[in-house]
Parts: C-alpha cells; sequence; structure tokens
C-alpha cells in the first residue's frame, strides 16, 4: 500500500492543515441532488469521514441535524471553528470508524461521500452504516470505482481502496438498492478532487 495511506491520521491531518480547502467548500453533487429528492430537513444524518466539515456544515445550513465523524483532529478542529463561524449546531466527533461505537437505529440517513478505507475493515464500517440507520433509513454513497485509476482526478491509487456496484451489493446485501452504478462523472471538489472520474453512485434503503 501507498506509504501515505500506510498512517492515514497522518496524511489527513496534513491535507486538512492547509489553507486552502482541498476539496473546496461547495457540497458534493451528488449528495446535493439526493437532498432535493430523497432527504427532508429536519432528519437526523451521519456524515462518516466528513474531514473539515464540507458537506455536514452545508447540510446542517439546509436544516437537518448533523453528526460527523472523522479520524483526523485537524479536520474535526476546523470543521468546528468553521461550524461556529456559521452560527450552526451539530455534533462534530473525532474517532476511527473501524473502533467507534455505531450506534442502533438512530439516524435517517447516512451519506458517505468519497470514503476509501481499509479492506479489512470496510466490511465492519458498512456493517455499522446499516446498524445505525433506522428501518426504511437510508445510506447513500459516493465513492471512487476501480476505474478511477484511469483518471488524475483524485482518489486513491490502490485498488484494494476503491469500489465496484458488486462489492457494494455484497456489503449491503440486507438492505434494498434503490441506486446502484458506475459512472464516469466531472468533479469540481477544489484542487485534489477535480476533472473526468469514475464513481460508484449508490443508495440503499434499510
Amino acid at each position: 500500500m501507498n506509504d501515505k495511506w500506510a498512517n492515514p491520521q497522518k496524511m489527513w491531518d496534513e491535507r486538512f492543515s492547509q489553507q486552502e480547502p482541498v476539496y473546496g467548500e461547495a457540497p458534493n453533487s451528488f449528495l446535493a441532488d439526493q437532498v432535493k429528492t430523497r432527504l427532508r430537513p429536519g432528519m437526523k444524518l451521519l456524515l462518516p469521514g466528513d474531514g473539515y466539515g464540507r458537506n455536514g456544515i452545508w447540510l446542517a445550513k439546509q436544516g437537518f441535524d448533523v453528526h460527523t465523524v472523522d479520524l483526523s483532529p485537524v479536520g474535526v478542529e476546523r470543521a468546528r471553528k468553521a461550524a461556529t463561524a456559521a452560527h450552526i449546531t451539530m455534533t462534530i466527533e473525532q474517532a476511527d470508524l473501524a473502533t467507534w461505537h455505531w450506534p442502533e437505529n438512530q439516524f435517517d440517513a447516512v451519506a458517505a461521500i468519497f470514503l476509501h478505507v481499509p479492506p479489512e475493515v470496510r466490511a465492519k464500517v458498512h456493517a455499522g452504516m446499516l446498524r445505525c440507520v433506522k428501518t426504511g433509513g437510508l445510506i447513500l454513497f459516493e465513492v471512487f470505482s476501480t476505474e478511477q485509476l484511469k483518471h488524475s482526478s483524485g482518489g486513491p491509487k490502490q485498488i484494494d481502496l476503491l469500489y465496484t456496484t458488486e462489492l457494494l451489493r455484497r456489503d449491503f446485501a440486507e438492505a434494498e438498492p434503490l441506486e446502484l452504478a458506475e459512472k464516469e462523472v466531472h468533479i469540481h471538489e477544489g484542487h485534489m478532487h477535480s476533472g473526468p472520474a469514475a464513481v460508484v453512485q449508490a443508495v440503499f434503503r434499510k
């Protein structure tokens, strides 16, 4: 595995220490589309791996009850400062998702946006996502697919950190797939996510 992924907390701390928001400040486009079609203000949402709070803060501004969890103390502190500056209230927690205590039946939806975790903990993290949503709740994904290795627009360069529809279908076999597709898109999310990209977009219902 690439050296930087050998110590992911250090890698994310370094990225989130940069003055410029490396993934921009606007919300993820797929997530914004889901807000228009599947989510309603007032819902309780969990965003694992939300970094410096880009998506979580935007959702809180739209009237959602937001809880974010991220590995990076630097990202979490930056998110807290940004939320305070925006005069919004949300829960921002620092934790390793591999060891975090996932609550049961607490959230209306989980949104995993470019959350790439090592394969040895991925099934555990995905099981936690399924456990923490209420019956009828949604799990939303936009992640880089294995085809992203052809592009230079961001994401891991290790194939075992990337996704396929089959992998997600297997991990969420107990849920109903409402949307599940590999797509070629164009992303505009700061200088580290920019250009043509290969992604998996998915929505599962518990």
